[in-house]
């Protein structure tokens, strides 16, 4: 058999704890059975050469076969788990009150890390994490839904920074993703595609998930690769998708060792929780119930995690913390006896989903254990892609639609009436940002906040029995997420490729942290030495031990004010060394001027490097920019079949519009009901639909009020025209680039119309500004999901006319010149 000669990869470092020397071994080249180790070059690799014999016929022919590719010999399985929106004590292995036992087990077996970095929110965590690059390089700036056409802002991972699904996967690897993708551009998550953004077109073989920040865990937009699947039809309260993933990966796990034991799997892990809606089994919250964890309030609670924490010697036994920001939460003993049992309620629903998710992970882990290859995994486990959120507000919420609609104060009163179903199908909950504070323990701030390490400082556990022998050991070096791709990649032997698909490949920007397996490198100092952070005008910047931050100007409830117009440098500058206040209490910034230079001027180098400019600090206005959907552009819909699934990112919005939406339709002899079009659902959107064969259109306002329009006469057997027509009073979204909202949300007036005859009319006081929910879609001729009506009807809610052709008209405002002046002239105002 001829064998053929492959190039060798020469590592430049040497692998850690004794992983085979990287000598890239072939095996029975040309056989049926023939394998190669790639060489990093580029990946796919070139074809090679045919190496065997051709003659006329194949009796005197020499058959040959190209071979596999496999990775490096005892290249482990990895499983890299990520949970979200939780901030550093929120699991008990770190100081914390909620049993994590899965957590701690992993712990007591590998190696705990206490500064790993975030970027301080969602999905630009998460394309650093897969990419080994910032997220502005990976083009994560801020979340998907707020993308803008800047390269570090658009949402879209670019060609040449493959995710390590790919590399893996080229490499021999089985890869997986489970759970949350918020890494597909919102603009790109429709039937229509196209798919390379999503985790299958990034180098992941499988995926079971929802597309987007947040999902009901009940009722989710689940996917199987790029199909949309609804598992839990049938079994509404029961199923849920934090079991429900776990099942499917450990089905996926035991299927792929039992079709080739010797291939390796790479298991991307995500489950949604503590993101909101929290959403734990009724089992779960009687668990947490039971404890009485948090009936003495949150500021006692952060004491009891301080406390903790120094005992386990994660803070020093003379550190303090930070001031309680009794100017933007109110204190325990100032609640009423109302909102101290509201509160109690919301966070033993968040802990509950902290809790189950934790245990289902560990079933996943014990399903590795059940096939045998426990010991030659590498998991890492992190707790958390930002802080926790305060995306609630300081009174909760029974529905996070309503926050990013602006209404994030509704009173504890008013929320009353969800406390005997919190958590459950009926509510899209968050809680009390006292509670996300004290989360945050030993620091401070949340989610959304980059200059303070309670938005960016997460914690981690790293298991790997073949390897780490230091069983219960603690590393506290200086780390960040994209540290995490390289670290994969050195104990794997598998060299980032200098091309794929033939696209020049961009430097990884992470430093691998392989190094502190090894007992012996404990206490070395770390290798990963400067670190920017930002997120939405507020940013920081880590250089050897110091922090220069920018002081918090925003809460993260506070979305819908003005924005900062020279976030670079209108800001109030802080300063901390680290190594002597490891939790930003003491600001040595007006002592050390030059200092504090020096650091602005590193950051300005880092931003410019890392595609961070421009800097932006606008939240909502941001939510409703423009985006290259397939909408775009256009003002007229025209649908003449059922198709539903369409996703809010690419459906025409009539948000801050005018619009009309006629709906031709035959009614049968028998009369008729059913959804004609609907977007959205229980806890936000809108649904035009016939009852008793009357049309109604309906607007669920973030499921605290719903305006409906009737008709008031059955329709006959035959044609009909039905019509709802908008006139919006607003300015419309325009006024956002003046930095004012007084364009959006303004109120306007609709009539309901039947075969061309006024049937009703009625204002609405105000519009949604923002958003319909973010994990519904858009459906004609039924409602998939949850309905925005459950009074009315019920999902699917098919319709039994038949719709002949279904017409949307958008009429946007645009704004006059003297508006304009005037917009001007009050952002120049504001600027003085």
């Amino acid at each position: 058999m001829q064998r053929v000669v492959i190039a060798v990869f020469l590592a430049t470092v040497a692998l850690p704890l004794g992983l085979a020397n990287p000598v890239f071994a072939q095996s029975d080249i040309g056989s049926p059975s023939g394998t190669i180790t790639l060489d990093g070059s580029q990946i796919p690799p070139a074809p090679m050469p045919f190496g065997g014999k051709i003659e006329d016929d194949a009796l005197k022919s020499t058959p040959w076969w190209p071979p596999r590719a496999v990775p490096p010999a005892e290249a482990p399985n990895v499983l890299l788990i990520i949970t979200d929106d939780a901030g550093f004590s929120v699991p008990s292995t770190f100081g914390g009150v909620i049993p994590t036992e899965t957590m701690d087990k992993l712990a007591t077996e590998g190696l705990s890390y206490t500064q790993i970095h975030s970027t301080s929110l969602c999905s630009p965590t998460r394309a650093a994490l897969i990419t080994g690059r910032n997220h502005h390089s990976a083009g994560f700036g801020v979340i998907s839904e707020q993308s803008t056409g800047y390269p570090g802002y658009n949402s879209i991972i670019s060609e040449d920074k493959a995710t390590i699904g790919r590399i893996l996967l080229d490499n021999g690897y089985n890869t997986s993703w489970f759970g949350k993708d918020h890494n597909t551009p919102a603009f790109e998550a429709a039937q229509s595609g196209p798919f390379d953004q999503w985790p299958t077109g990034m180098g992941f073989q499988y995926f079971y998930g929802f597309v987007g920040g947040d999902a009901n865990q009940w009722q989710p937009n689940l996917f199987r690769n790029t199909t949309q699947i609804y598992p839990f039809d049938g079994h509404e309260g029961e199923w849920n998708l934090i079991t429900a993933m776990a099942d499917d990966a450990i089905n996926w796990i035991t299927d792929m060792h039992q079709i080739d034991p010797s291939k390796p799997f790479f298991v991307k892990y995500a489950p949604g929780a503590t993101h909101a809606p929290h959403h734990p089994t009724k089992e779960w919250v009687e668990k947490i119930e039971a404890m009485h964890l948090f009936d003495d309030g949150y500021e006692v609670l952060r004491q009891t995690i301080f406390e903790n924490q120094k005992k386990m010697g994660l803070v020093p036994q003379d550190a303090t913390l930070t001031p309680w920001p009794s100017e933007h939460i109110k204190p325990w003993d100032q609640l009423t006896d109302v909102e101290k049992k509201l509160f109690i309620r919301q966070v033993e629903v968040f802990a509950a989903y902290a809790a189950y998710s934790d245990h289902e992970i560990g079933r996943l882990i014990q399903a590795v254990e059940d096939i045998g290859e426990r010991d030659n995994t590498l998991i890492i486990y992190i707790n958390g892609d930002n802080g926790t959120s305060a995306e609630g507000g300081p009174l909760g919420t029974p529905n996070e639609v309503a926050f990013f609609n602006g209404h994030n104060m509704i009173p504890a009163e008013t929320q009353m009436q969800w406390y005997d179903v919190w958590g459950t199908e009926e509510t899209y909950n968050h809680m009390s940002a006292g509670w996300s504070w004290a989360f945050d323990t030993p620091f401070d701030w949340f989610k959304q906040n980059a200059s303070r390490l309670g938005g960016i400082r997460q914690n981690m556990v790293v298991s790997w029995p073949a390897k780490i022998t230091d069983k219960g050991g603690r590393r506290d070096q200086f780390m960040h997420v994209i540290d995490v791709v390289p670290t994969i990649l050195e104990v794997t032997g598998i060299p980032a490729p200098k091309e794929v698909d033939g696209i020049e490949q961009a430097p990884i920007e992470g430093t691998s942290f392989a190094y502190t397996f090894d007992k012996a490198n404990a206490d070395v100092p770390s290798r990963h030495a400067t670190q920017y952070f930002e997120m939405m005008g507020q940013w920081a910047l880590y250089h050897e031990g110091w922090l220069l931050s920018t002081e918090v100007n925003r809460t993260p409830w506070d979305a819908f004010g003005p924005a900062n117009t020279d976030p670079l440098n209108n800001q109030v500058f802080q300063l901390y060394d680290l190594s002597k206040d490891m939790n930003q209490t003491n600001d040595i910034a007006d002592a050390n001027p030059e200092k504090v230079k020096e650091m602005r001027a590193l950051f300005a180098e880092e931003a410019k490097k890392y595609q961070v400019f421009p800097l932006d600090a606008s939240f909502a206005a941001r939510v409703v920019a423009p985006r290259p959907n397939i909408t775009a552009g256009r003002s007229e819909f025209t649908y003449t079949k059922p198709m539903v699934g369409l996703p809010q990112g690419d459906s025409p919005s009539i948000l801050n519009a005018s619009y009309t939406i006629t709906a031709e339709i035959e009614v049968p002899a028998s009369g008729a009901e059913g959804m004609i079009l609907t977007s959205g659902g229980r806890f936000g959107g809108y649904g035009f639909y016939l009852k008793d064969s009357k049309p109604v259109f309906l607007w669920n306002m973030v499921n605290l009020e719903r305006l409906k329009w009737e008709g008031t006469e059955v329709l006959s057997p035959g044609k009909h025209v039905v019509e709802f027509d908008f006139k919006y009073d607003g300015m419309g979204v325009g006024t956002l680039a003046f930095n004012s909202f007084d364009g959006v949300g303004k109120g306007g007036t609709g009539i309901l119309r039947v075969d061309g005859k006024d049937v009703q009319t009625q204002a609405m006081k105000n519009t949604l500004p923002m958003i319909l929910q973010w994990d519904e879609s858009f459906d004609i001729g039924s409602d998939t999901l949850t309905g925005v009506n459950d009074a009315d009807y019920s999902p699917p809610f098919k319709l039994t006319a038949k719709l002949d052709k279904l017409t949307i008209k958008v009429d946007r405002p645009q704004i006059s010149d003297a508006d304009k002046a005037k917009l001007e002239a009050a952002m120049q105002r504001a600027k003085d």
